[in-house]
């Protein structure tokens, strides 16, 4: 038995603005209305909480017994060093093995090694950072410059590493290590690579109506995971957690078909990738949309007529002209051309875009 509803406006792509390694601004629609809300509100609770990364989760150094002491030739004692080691970020590297790679907590161990000539050239003090340890370890430092311990006296000490891999915030009484050696000392660790994740719903227009949902994503991380991977990660899980619904499919639910409105908005496209000079206007018409740099019937009906008219050397005779000419094609000036997320400020990127995504499919038909 199947249920048919009335035809759905869903997202077409996620649009990325402002990104580099910490921080993303993405942009999602349209969503129908109160959709924004439901999956910005549903995401921001993941990235906060649901996100794994690997983590420092204790250490041993040699000759240490405990916390609570100093350590003949180190500036700081012992508790010092596990809050320095409480701001360690590591990254697990991502390849075409990463499925491989045991989640099991493993052993990192680095050689203090510091000789007298070292701290003569550096005045008497060598700093050591989260760098120096890790030089050749699985895992990618994101903050190689964090300072660990300051070292005033010649030593050779070993320090192991545990890393482990988790989510949020777990303090050093959670976590569970069930070959804890003599010595090893649990830290508190920090799992979570989401500094903040923010979510805003604007109005958006499709067609004539005003009342779909826009949904901004801002989210800035800590350089474990690009905010591109995080939003990624984090719509995978939402996505495995909603599979399990799929077993009360009855009656089962579809949509209408737009099958046709996507044959009229294709034969649309086609119009306005066209290059102004395939649709034959005078040479004074041309020249003057040439040294506005408009090149295409997208660019050209973005613009309102009253704005033409404030064109250099443009008069009424070549804005008769292209008006008559575009209502040849079934186009006009100041068209609303948001369905296909072309705006006035963009239209430029996203028509060339709207080609290279054309040339990609055609090159996928013809393989």
């Amino acid at each position: 038995m199947q249920v048919k509803f009335a035809a759905q406006e869903k997202p077409r792509r996620v649009v990325v603005k402002d990104a580099n390694a910490t921080y993303a601004r993405f942009i999602i629609e349209p969503y129908e209305r109160v959709f924004g809300h439901s999956v910005g509100n549903a995401l921001r609770r993941i990235l906060l909480t649901s996100l794994e990364t690997p983590g420092i989760i204790s250490f041993h150094m040699e000759g240490v017994p405990h916390e609570f002491m100093a350590i003949d030739g180190i500036t700081e004692d012992v508790t010092n060093i596990v809050l320095n080691l409480k701001g360690a970020r590591l990254r697990r590297l991502l390849t075409d093995e990463s499925t491989t790679v045991s989640r099991e907590g493993r052993i990192i161990s680095a050689q203090v090694k510091v000789t007298q000539k070292e701290l003569d050239k550096n005045k008497g003090a060598l700093p050591v950072t989260l760098g120096d340890l890790f030089k050749s370890s699985p895992f990618e430092v994101i903050n190689p410059e964090l300072h660990l311990f300051t070292v005033t006296k010649p030593i050779d000490r070993q320090i192991d590493f545990r890393i482990g891999f988790g989510k949020g915030y777990v303090p050093s009484e959670r976590h569970e290590i069930s070959n804890k050696a003599e010595g090893e000392i649990v830290v508190d660790t920090q799992f979570s690579p989401v500094v903040l994740a923010n979510y805003i719903v604007e109005n958006t227009r499709v067609g004539q109506d005003t009342d779909y949902d826009r949904l901004v994503l801002e989210v800035t991380t800590d350089g474990r995971l690009t905010p591109t991977e995080a939003l990624s990660f984090s719509a995978q899980i939402l996505s495995g957690n909603l599979e399990v619904f799929g077993q009360l499919q009855e009656p089962e639910l579809i949509y209408e078909d737009k099958s046709s409105e996507s044959c009229d908005d294709d034969k649309l496209l086609d119009k306005l990738v066209r290059r102004i000079d395939e649709i034959e206007l005078s040479v004074r018409s041309t020249n003057c949309l040439s040294n506005q740099h408009i090149d295409t019937l997208a660019e050209l009906v973005c613009i309102p007529e009253k704005k033409m008219l404030e064109f250099r050397n443009f008069g009424k005779k070549s804005l008769y002209e292209i008006r008559a000419k575009l209502l040849d094609l079934g186009l006009s000036l100041g068209m609303d051309l948001s369905k296909f997320d072309i705006t006035p400020d963009n239209v430029k990127d996203r028509i060339k875009e709207i080609i290279e995504e054309r040339k990609i499919k055609k090159k996928e038909k013809k393989v």
